[in-house]
């Protein structure tokens, strides 16, 4: 069973929905999630804000955390969360933005990924370091994390509730 499909399931039985606000993985977490018939049961909608104007008029990211953190931040990426879960009015929104490559900065090295995973006043925040794997490589990786953090949120949940505790 893939994750999506696991996923699937598992907010099927909890009565949750998703959400997505992706930027280096560009649509990759809903596509896949999507590639599941049945999907749209529990599926609301999918943000792809590769650009920090993007992130701002979409997702409600201020644009004084873009400045004092920079896109590739655990602070713009629980903001482009709290933005997905409430625009959608989705019991989950996970977030992802990074630098796939190639590039980055010795501040920022290509492979750094945030991700965010959003349910009620609960955020989760994280930073993976991928390493400099290539722009595909790391871009299958975050699509994986993220749906990996999704899915074991939902199978942390007793009740569907969006205040509800996940236990991350």
């Amino acid at each position: 069973m893939s994750l999506a499909d696991e996923i699937l399931r598992l907010a099927r039985a909890a009565g949750a929905t998703i959400t997505t606000a992706e930027s280096c993985t560009g649509g990759m977490v809903a596509a896949a999630i999507t590639d599941v018939a049945g999907s749209s049961d529990i599926f609301e909608r999918g943000f792809v804000t590769y650009s920090n104007a993007a992130k701002s008029d979409m997702l409600g990211v201020r644009r004084a955390t873009l400045e004092a953190h920079g896109a590739v931040s655990e602070e713009v990426a629980r903001e482009m969360a709290e933005g997905a879960r409430r625009a959608a009015g989705a019991t989950f929104a996970v977030s992802i933005s990074g630098i796939a490559g190639p590039g980055g900065s010795e501040h920022k090295p290509e492979g750094r990924v945030c991700f965010a995973l959003a349910s009620g006043a609960d955020i989760l925040a994280q930073t993976v370091e991928f390493g400099a794997l290539g722009r595909a490589t790391v871009r299958e990786k975050s699509r994986d994390h993220a749906l990996t953090l999704i899915r074991d949120a939902l199978g942390k949940r007793q009740v569907p509730d969006a205040g509800a505790d996940l236990g991350v």
